[in-house]
């Protein structure tokens, strides 16, 4: 049994007419100890109506039930985009059709316990990271609003506030603080006058969205800087452009930016 840390615990409904997957479902979520499983369904003619009261979290089927697809059941349930379904079946067949119903998982029927286990693991990490983006989602826009009524108000903004998801934490990071962003991949390095780095997963284009202030200056479709952190332009014979910030570190602007980058300081 795994032993991450967790804070919520997540509601789980078991739909199968097989009562010994059933107990075997049963015996193992109880096992991994960090779902609460709020009901099991055998057969029963009001599933639909018993998924949309209930409101799981996750919700375990088989692709057969009651002599009616699980697919056409899903189709007509009113839960929330959020809830996960992880199929357990003997039919291998139906696995491509369950993926194509957004499944989370697809086990058969004779699974083993190490594969069971990291089936529910995966799922509650991902409600995890789900949960915390909706938290950061909703700081963003808390601070919006804030930022928005000091605007209305004719208070200067200053300090304006960057959420930044750290591990179990969330950061308000003052955005005046960030020397330079760059992206790699999937993910994007926050590097602050502090000497700190944050490691988002996360679009160069998003953050831009997010920091919603023109103090930064993109200048290469990997790299944002801080305009107010430069100390030197340098324009090589050459036609290149560099650009040193305050700590002495030097960056090429490309040339899909230049135009905008001289326009912005004035060179």
């Amino acid at each position: 049994m795994t032993n991450n840390k967790l804070t919520t615990i997540y509601n789980s409904l078991i739909i199968n007419e097989d009562t010994t997957t059933t107990k075997k479902i049963t015996k193992l979520i109880k096992e991994h100890g960090k779902l609460n499983i709020i009901e099991t369904i055998n057969n029963d003619k009001d599933i639909i109506q018993k998924i949309n009261t209930l409101k799981p979290d996750i919700i375990f089927l088989d692709v057969i039930i009651n002599n009616t697809s699980s697919f056409d059941i899903i189709k007509k349930t009113k839960v929330s985009p959020k809830t996960l379904f992880i199929f357990i079946t003997k039919e291998r067949e139906f696995a491509l059709k369950a993926f194509d119903h957004f499944a989370f998982d697809f086990l058969l029927d004779s699974f083993k316990k190490e594969r069971f286990f990291t089936c529910l693991d995966r799922a509650i990490q991902y409600k995890e990271k789900e949960n915390l983006y909706t938290i950061q989602h909703n700081l963003d826009n808390f601070l919006g609003i804030v930022n928005r009524q000091k605007t209305k108000t004719g208070n200067p903004l200053h300090g304006k506030k960057l959420t930044i998801k750290s591990r179990n934490k969330i950061i308000f990071l003052n955005i005046e603080s960030i020397k330079y962003i760059s992206s790699s991949g999937y993910y994007i390095e926050i590097y602050t006058t502090e000497d700190k780095k944050f490691l988002l997963r996360e679009s160069l284009s998003n953050i831009i969205n997010r920091l919603n202030s023109n103090l930064f200056i993109r200048i290469h479709r990997s790299t944002i800087i801080n305009s107010n952190l430069i100390d030197e332009v340098i324009i090589s014979n050459y036609g290149e452009t560099d650009v040193k910030i305050n700590d002495g570190k030097t960056f090429r602007v490309s040339r899909s930016y230049k135009k905008d980058f001289q326009e912005v300081v004035g060179v």
